[in-house]
């Protein structure tokens, strides 16, 4: 009986999470990036990151993303990354999510400040709290002409 609940209540979660993947809906995602509320003693330095990202969705379970952030001082180093792009998220019926985006980075430094293309993508899984409503973690990696991160991310979605 434990078994047969499960599953429907698995059934409803996937027919509710499709209904918000569909053309014409609309994504606010905002989220906490790399979980990077660390400290590094050797440097005495604290990282934390935020992002957020609003999309449309084009066509069934695909959404254009436009997004920014930023991460202050990065991995431990006196480094603060600002960022802005574009991407694109495709969804599958089951909620899992993969998505890859192309975006500006500002890197800010006492000494200097500079401006690269940077790439990323991310594996994610939308976690329906209701129908408009998600938990969203992922795994994410990006990368640029000077490094190469990978990371986790939470985040909520709110669906339109």
């Amino acid at each position: 009986m434990k078994k047969i609940v499960m599953t429907l209540c698995l059934l409803v979660a996937a027919v509710a999470a499709q209904a918000q993947f569909e053309k014409g809906k609309w994504i606010v995602n905002p989220s906490l990036t790399g979980l990077n509320l660390s400290h590094n003693t050797e440097t005495d330095r604290t990282t934390f990151g935020l992002q957020g990202e609003v999309g449309s969705f084009m066509v069934d379970n695909l959404a254009l993303m436009v997004g920014a952030g930023a991460e202050w001082n990065y991995s431990g180093t006196n480094v603060d990354v600002y960022q802005m792009g574009v991407g694109v998220r495709y969804y599958l019926n089951n909620g899992i999510y993969a998505g890859v985006q192309v975006r500006m980075e500002h890197l800010k430094m006492k000494s200097y400040d500079e401006s690269q293309i940077g790439f990323g993508s991310q594996v994610g899984y939308a976690f329906f709290l209701s129908r408009t409503v998600t938990i969203e973690p992922a795994v994410y990696w990006n990368i640029n002409e000077d490094r190469s991160h990978f990371g986790l991310k939470v985040g909520f979605g709110f669906y339109f």
